[in-house]
């Protein structure tokens, strides 16, 4: 099992002479009528990880809701379905904006809607851009398997539980009841880092490496939380930690952020905005 402290003592210190170029530029697409709160949290957890720069591209109908939410980050309207989410019109736009970035984070409040789960494939079967795939970009590869398999890009999946039975084609509690091993399985068998959510979450890698989180508490089993964690991953990758590394410092100070949070807080209040609020200080000893 992979030890946390040799995963941390690889993250690059930054020179005096870096800029933000130098700290990758994330695309997040995420987001869509009802689900706006997925978007900003994933968006700002890049931006409180460390990203140089991070632009999320959402449907033009949420785009005002996001720009005025969002200071940071830079958004941009892309086409739209009736849901507010990326429509498939929108596919050659974002592959051309695609090549001004260093890693995709796809999902969070993305919907379920066939068309934007149709984008999904068609950018991972396209695309040579590292990708963390979370909720609704996982769900777009349930039947879909062989798109997953002949992906050309790094990928991280991030499945809750559930998400991970939809995928396999199994029962939720087939998934919980061999956790380890369906996950070193499934990263094996689709070249993917495979991060299975849920107490003491596993991070699987394709080489058969794992490692076991031991930081997080029940107060994080609330709605966003998992977004946080998405868009800290991808910052991660896109700082030039390993898809495997980044996966497994991502779940570790997130959960450190979690169980920081619930000292202050207890349990039953504690919510995702509460994340990202001590993701500073515990990500400080990185820089």
């Amino acid at each position: 099992m992979i030890a946390i402290k040799d995963v941390i003592s690889r993250f690059p210190k930054r020179s005096h002479l870096s800029h933000k170029g130098d700290f990758g530029h994330v695309l997040v697409l995420a987001g869509s009528s009802g689900y706006t709160g997925a978007a900003y949290l994933t968006s700002q957890a890049c931006v409180l990880s460390g990203s140089g720069l991070v632009t999320l591209a959402v449907g033009k109908g949420i785009y005002p809701i996001m720009a005025s939410k969002l200071t940071e980050v830079m958004v941009r309207p892309f086409f739209e379905t009736k849901d507010s989410s990326l429509s498939l019109l929108a596919e050659k736009e974002l592959i051309s904006f695609s090549s001004r970035c260093d890693v995709l984070a796809m999902g969070p409040g993305l919907s379920q809607n066939k068309e934007t789960q149709h984008l999904v494939r068609n950018l991972i079967s396209k695309l040579s851009l590292p990708a963390v795939l979370d909720a609704d970009a996982v769900n777009a590869f349930a039947g879909h398997l062989d798109v997953l398999k002949a992906a050309r890009t790094p990928l991280v999946l991030t499945p809750h539980p559930g998400e991970m039975a939809r995928l396999i084609g199994k029962e939720v509690n087939q998934v919980q009841d061999d956790r380890k091993d369906i996950a070193l399985t499934f990263a094996s068998e689709y070249n993917t880092v495979l991060l299975l959510k849920g107490y003491e979450t596993i991070v699987a890698s394709p080489k058969g490496e794992f490692y076991i989180n031991e930081t997080g508490n029940p107060g994080m089993a609330s709605g966003g939380v998992g977004d946080v964690l998405t868009g800290m991953i991808a910052s991660f990758v896109g700082q030039k930690i390993d898809p495997f590394s980044a996966a497994i410092m991502g779940v570790y100070f997130h959960g450190l952020a979690g169980d920081m949070a619930a000292k202050e807080k207890g349990y039953l209040s504690l919510i995702a905005t509460d994340l990202l609020n001590k993701l500073p200080e515990v990500l400080k000893t990185l820089a």
